[in-house]
């Protein structure tokens, strides 16, 4: 199918779409993401950063993490060298958790792929952490990062927090919530 870009900015573009039976589909394109749960299973404890959120001029707890790539012009290259997003997406996560939580992250799996919607393409790829230890540096954040602190809590807290809508990325704090009862 045809793809025309309308107009395009660092992390955003407009994409029309022409269908084959000559509709136009409207698409909002973003480079995805990544999150990371890292969880101490045994002591049933997972890792939340407090982080400010400009877009909500408030803290937030989340789970660490990032863009996969730093602007559309990357992600684009990426896709069309034809190499596997999911290895850019591995890459990243680590990354994310020595910056974000001071985590050096040896061994991931993919737990889910949360996809935006139809209209909106921001995929965002959620991990485990399998192998991990504290960093021997500690935090390392970006230029621009807010993240107040690290925390260890509780598998029962961390739902309470859910259910209480501490983690305000929604699609995220689902994706938490489902992995916490997959312990159970």
């Amino acid at each position: 199918m045809k793809e025309t870009i309308l107009t395009k900015g660092k992390l955003f573009e407009l994409v029309h779409t022409e269908q084959p039976d000559g509709r136009v589909f409207e698409q909002a394109r973003r480079a995805p993401g990544v999150r990371l749960i890292l969880a101490d299973v045994p002591a049933k404890k997972v890792l939340l950063t407090r982080e400010f959120r400009q877009e909500l001029q408030d803290y937030d707890y989340r789970l660490p993490g990032g863009k996969v790539f730093d602007s559309l012009d990357a992600y684009e290259a990426h896709r069309t060298s034809g190499r596997d997003v999911l290895d850019a997406a591995t890459a990243k996560v680590k990354a994310e958790a020595a910056e974000e939580a001071g985590m050096d992250v040896q061994e991931v799996t993919l737990f889910k792929k949360s996809t935006l919607g139809a209209t909106v393409e921001w995929d965002l790829y959620v991990f485990v952490a399998n192998k991990w230890a504290l960093h021997k540096d500690g935090q390392s954040l970006e230029t621009g990062e807010q993240v107040e602190s690290v925390n260890w809590f509780s598998f029962a807290d961390a739902e309470k927090m859910i259910l209480r809508g501490d983690l305000q990325e929604e699609r995220i704090a689902l994706i938490l919530l489902q992995w916490l009862k997959d312990q159970a």
